[in-house]
């Protein structure tokens, strides 16, 4: 069949890239061929624009156990246990069907874990919308966070940690990152590189419809006017809740020799990348894949984004076993085709060849790009800008914290995480609105696992590179406030149109700065995800290169908490640095302005205050401890005090000079706020710490007022402020 003229635009390929698609095969590509180029070739699957970046990334130390190019990364969690964790997007989706959107983006995340035969113990989430006094964002909002809680639950995987940003750039186009961390033994881990010519394809779990057609593609053009409705996904939690049992099960034994999970562009790329990671060929008939809908075409077949499938490589004499476990589980096995010996992906449907292409070129012949990177100047002007708000005089400190607190970047997250369940399976020690970061105990042994995901979206508007290090930092020192080392990382690389000269400038940069970050702070990338495109309008979001830190705590009964101890004296480590008002929240939910150069940032100084908090706390001297970030020292000890429901008395000197409104709300990194028994303080004061480290007390947890200096804010008040951040005009969250 012909080729129609332009055809090859509706897969979102370029007029290039089809005359080399032309010329690698040296014949026009067949139809369902060329749909498999445009979704194999896409961003999302392809990876043109952000490959060459990416290998800049560490991803190597004596605990990884599996790093980029699987399903998901693994890190080795002591007692021959692994911990397997990766960060997702699901961002276009979401912005058509929100519900939906964020169900199945936490139904693929969670594939992509037991996928590798880990169980999936944790979700969390990094979220971005645009103001909530637009009724379009509050829908996005509210039915986002719907979708998360709706799978998540049904699922019966807590959803233990997150966060939510809220900007203009966000409008039409929200980010929907999710991340999950499961644990397995490490010779249980299982990879989806296809061996064994003659070995088996199967695919088992649900029905193939017309659901997700062209999601690969759909999620990797800026095309903000189409409706995509038709090609988003309807997850079924109950369904996947069965896949996963019924996948974990078969992993006992040893028929399964390959899986991968059926998510973005479906049958095709889990044939192609298993028959490529292994270095075989695979041939499957599309005419024995179990559908749903009647007439469908091959084409529609191998381009379905259905949710709640796996593809698994199997030895001949398991198949039949394979199909009586999957039965068992009330699903779906059909053995559709075979590993061969000659490279080459062979579709055929009811016998007749649908595509015949050698694996390598659905991938390593995948087009890479280098584009001209510059920054806009829109966004240069706006960090040189000199701040030119006034100084606020002392009575005005508590106000401003009330207006802080009571914005929706800074308020409490509670109408959002009490609509998840963080308690299921009994892992959880730290949850929501405890502590920095989330801590879940490694059951069989005395150790817990904490994690964090974070971005400072504003730093990264205004300075990509130093951003993207301060996400890495902060990522790693909330894991660290739990009393756990960090180990590695995962991150999801949000931004817009890399074809732009600007668009480029910020992912360019942003990997540049977490590569050094994490080869600073000994955090390699074991995993991660790339979104582009991501623009409504020619407006692109704020660069958001996310992070998910994981580390382990070897006694999960000293973990740290944010919450002091009425009467416990808090102290500040930190690295001397001064706090700046560019690019804080401040400046931003106050005055309207995002601003300024983002606060320096020293990576080994950092490193050397978080290897103190970890001493210190080895040594049983700290009760709380809560990194000081968005908000300054105000928020953050205003935090605490919120979250242990007692006051606090906070003096701060203020030098000749300094502003106010710097030293109460600017922010800097390598800042932790820690919390001391009287008992124990002596100690901690004349402990020893590296020479970049200090310590300077500020104040005690006492009393029923936040107490700044002369300011003084009943905790009461501060309570109903803080918990209406979020809340719409009727009440509801």
């Amino acid at each position: 069949m012909t080729i129609a003229p332009g055809a090859w635009r509706e897969v979102a390929l370029s007029d290039e890239e089809y005359h080399q698609i032309v010329e690698l095969l040296g014949r026009e590509p067949r139809p369902v061929e060329l749909g498999m180029f445009g979704s194999m070739w896409s961003e999302h699957c392809g990876y043109k624009h952000s490959r060459p970046l990416l290998k800049g990334f560490p991803t190597e130390a004596p605990w990884v156990l599996e790093g980029p190019g699987e399903n998901a990364g693994a890190i080795d969690a002591g007692d021959g246990l692994a911990i397997v964790f990766k960060v997702e997007s699901h961002n276009h989706p979401s912005a058509v069907e929100p519900y939906e959107g964020a169900a199945t983006g936490v139904g693929g995340i969670v594939r992509d874990i037991f996928t590798m035969g880990a169980r999936p113990i944790a979700i969390l989430n990094a979220l971005r919308f645009g103001p909530l006094d637009s009724a379009r964002n509050r829908y996005l909002f509210d039915n986002v966070v719907g979708g998360i809680g709706g799978y998540g639950n049904c699922l019966g995987i807590p959803t233990v940690g997150g966060e939510v940003f809220f900007d203009p750039s966000y409008n039409g186009n929200p980010l929907v990152n999710a991340m999950c961390i499961g644990v397995t033994k490490h010779d249980a881990i299982m990879r989806a590189r296809g061996q064994g010519p003659g070995n088996v394809i199967m695919v088992i779990g649900a029905d193939t419809g017309r659901d997700g057609l062209h999601g690969a593609t759909f999620s990797s053009v800026e095309d903000p006017e189409a409706s995509h409705r038709g090609v988003i996904q309807v997850g079924n939690p109950f369904l996947e809740k069965l896949l996963l049992e019924a996948c974990l099960e078969l992993l006992q034994g040893d028929d399964v020799v390959a899986m991968q999970d059926l998510g973005a562009a479906g049958m095709t790329s889990s044939t192609v990348e298993v028959a490529s990671r292994g270095g075989v060929g695979a041939e499957i008939d599309v005419a024995l894949v179990p559908r749903r809908e009647e007439g469908m075409t091959a084409y529609e077949v191998m381009m379905s984004e259905s949710q709640e499938r796996m593809l698994l490589v199997v030895r001949p004499e398991g198949v039949e076993r394979v199909r009586e476990i999957v039965e068992r589980w009330s699903l779906n096995a059909a053995a559709i085709g075979h590993v061969t010996d000659d490279g080459m992906v062979r579709v055929l449907d009811d016998g007749e060849i649908a595509c015949e292409v050698p694996a390598e070129l659905f991938t390593d012949a995948c087009p890479t790009y280098v584009r001209y990177a510059e920054e806009n100047p829109k966004i240069t002007a706006a960090r040189e800008t000199a701040i030119a708000v006034d100084d606020i005089e002392p009575s005005a400190v508590g106000e401003t914290l009330l207006a802080l607190l009571g914005s929706a970047n800074l308020g409490s997250r509670r109408p959002v995480w009490e609509r998840y369940d963080h308690t299921i399976l009994t892992n959880t020690v730290v949850g929501p609105g405890q502590g920095d970061a989330a801590v879940l105990r490694l059951k069989g042994t005395k150790r817990g696992i904490a994690t964090a995901i974070d971005c400072n979206s504003r730093y990264c508007w205004l300075d990509p590179e130093l951003g993207a290090k301060h996400a890495v930092a902060e990522a790693s020192r909330n894991v660290v406030c739990s009393g756990a080392k960090p180990l590695a990382m995962t991150n999801c690389l949000n931004f817009g149109n890399p074809e732009k000269p600007a668009g480029y400038y910020q992912l360019s940069r942003a990997v540049a700065g977490l590569a050094e970050a994490c080869r600073v702070l000994g955090v390699p990338v074991v995993s991660g995800n790339v979104s582009l495109y991501n623009e409504t309008a020619d407006l692109a979001v704020m660069p958001t290169p996310t992070v998910g830190v994981v580390g382990v705590i070897e006694d999960v009964t000293q973990r740290l908490t944010m919450v002091p101890k009425p009467g416990d004296r808090f102290f500040l480590l930190h690295a001397g640095n001064a706090p700046t008002l560019g690019g804080s929240a401040y400046l931003a939910d106050v005055h309207g302005q995002t601003i300024g150069a983002p606060p320096a940032i020293d990576l080994d100084k950092e490193a050397a205050v978080q290897s103190a908090l970890l001493d210190l706390a080895a040594q049983g001297l700290v009760s709380a401890a809560h990194d000081c970030s968005e908000g300054g020292l105000a928020v953050a000890v205003a935090d605490m005090s919120l979250a242990a429901g007692t006051g606090v008395k906070m003096d701060l000197a203020i030098a000749d000079g300094e502003r106010r409104d710097a030293a109460w709300f600017g922010e800097a990194p390598s800042r932790i706020l820690l919390t001391i028994s009287p008992d124990k303080a002596d100690r901690v004061v004349s402990a020893r710490l590296p020479e970049s480290v200090q310590l300077t007390e500020l104040g005690t947890f006492e009393g029923d007022l936040i107490q700044l200096g002369d300011a003084g804010v009943p905790l009461a008040q501060a309570k109903r402020v803080f918990d209406s951040a979020l809340q719409s005009e009727s009440g509801d969250a």
